[in-house]
């Protein structure tokens, strides 16, 4: 008897850590996982960086596996991956360079002589709202590559972000993708809405794939499966996706980890200088809007002082899992003992109690969430806060950002593999035709 089979949309997603393939139902309900970890290897300059052969071989054999399933009919295929990471491919589609880690120390004789033929880095920096970041700003990955290796980038014929590297894995077309470009590359011009002129003044434009709409597809087959291929999409902005998808109103999500990023997809007001000094940047969404957004190392923060704490009070590192948000805490001291300063400056020896010094702790680092969420909240300023991540889980977290933000509705909201989730929305209507699920954000008001 023949089996029914769950028709689903894979999904590659591929992170610094971990590589996965996801498939999603009709109804965006998580069915079958596939992952694996790869080591590390180093480029040229023994600088660590991915195998790229590997991670190859490795996606390639997932999706293999997953097409002789016979409980799934795969009907699309989507792919999501760390953006500022460029690979390089010839005319025969195969790749010219290591796969180059965005860590990387960057020539300081390239970026100064690149910021003084074109403005300096303020006027750079501002135009393609790219905070100055080396190598992180991937545009000038490609520069590099061809002021120190101009033999080699004479053979590239495109440099493929590596979301649209995995697409041509699979599609053999070469395209770029908004979301990509639109990171801080420094490669997109904000305010003319196009490539920044120095991409034709270096020569570096001919190596750009055109540019796809985030839910344009082709047509593919592998192995005899015939099915439904997406472009593939920065991973910052596969994450935002699921929310564009089901709030109607405004809003600001703060996507909190070892970094806390507060992403206005509501503001599309132009970078000031302070702003960028700031932390701040703009990206592009998948509608090619732009989405502002400044960030913060609020969670490597924790990190350190919980640790501080349960050092000095000889707790288990986790001790404050259990604190809970102590109103009387809050009304009678740890404002006055806080001050103007930082918890860095908190002489644990003057306080009381664990939970007090965490109760500190928390009252600092809502006022640095604060402030870095003031930077994006633009004219029209949301009503809705939404924090996903780790801190949305941190009871203390949340009750002060709510005591914090008298006016706004804050949120704690979990949406599961969120980024996966967001490359499969995004060709919704190329391979479902049921509605979208209501229901794909729990929300936990505060």
């Amino acid at each position: 008897m023949a089996m029914n089979k769950t028709k689903v949309i894979a999904i590659l997603d591929i992170g610094k850590t971990n590589k996965k393939l996801l498939l999603f139902d009709e109804q965006y309900d998580l069915v079958h996982q596939l992952s694996s970890k790869m080591e590390e290897t180093v480029d040229e300059d023994s600088d660590p960086c991915e195998d790229l052969v590997v991670m190859t071989i490795s996606i390639r054999q997932m999706v293999k596996e997953v097409l002789q399933d016979d409980r799934f009919d795969i009907k699309a295929i989507n792919y999501t991956a760390y953006g500022a990471s460029f690979v390089y491919i010839n005319k025969e589609g195969e790749s010219l360079t290591p796969l180059y880690n965005y860590l990387k120390p960057y020539p300081a004789y390239i970026s100064q002589s690149f910021y003084a033929k074109y403005g300096g880095e303020r006027l750079v920096s501002r135009i393609t709202a790219s905070p100055v970041l080396g190598s992180l700003n991937s545009g000038l990955q490609v520069l590099r590559l061809k002021k120190e290796k101009p033999n080699l980038f004479d053979q590239v014929a495109f440099a493929l972000h590596l979301p649209q590297y995995l697409s041509y894995l699979f599609t053999g077309l070469p395209v770029s993708d908004i979301t990509s470009i639109g990171c801080h590359t420094m490669l997109w011009d904000f305010e003319q809405d196009h490539y920044h002129d120095w991409l034709k003044q270096e020569q570096v434009l001919r190596v750009m794939a055109p540019i796809a709409p985030a839910d344009s597809t082709s047509v593919i087959n592998i192995k005899d499966h015939e099915l439904i291929s997406g472009f593939g999409m920065h991973d910052s902005s596969a994450a935002l996706v699921p929310y564009l998808k089901q709030f109607k109103d405004p809003f600001i999500l703060i996507s909190t980890g070892t970094w806390s990023i507060c992403l206005n997809p509501f503001n599309d007001e132009k970078l000031t200088d302070e702003e960028l000094e700031a932390d701040c940047l703009c990206y592009l969404q998948f509608n090619g809007k732009p989405v502002k957004a400044s960030r913060l190392f609020l969670g490597k923060w924790h990190e350190d002082y919980a640790d501080r704490i349960a050092k000095h009070y000889a707790l288990p590192a986790d001790f404050y899992t259990a604190i809970r948000f102590n109103t009387d805490v809050q009304a009678s001291e740890y404002w006055q003992t806080l001050g103007f300063s930082k918890f860095e400056d908190v002489d644990l020896t003057t306080i009381s109690s664990p939970d007090l010094a965490y109760h500190l702790l928390m009252a600092d680092l809502v006022s640095r969430q604060i402030e870095s969420l003031s930077l994006v909240l633009g004219k029209e300023s949301p009503a809705t806060i939404l924090v996903d991540g780790g801190f949305s889980k941190n009871d203390l977290f949340m009750k002060m950002m709510a005591a914090a933000l008298p006016g706004k509705k804050v949120h704690a909201s979990e949406v599961a593999q969120a980024t996966a989730l967001g490359a499969a929305l995004v060709l919704h209507e190329k391979w479902n035709e049921t509605s979208i699920n209501k229901k794909l954000i729990k929300l936990v008001t505060y």
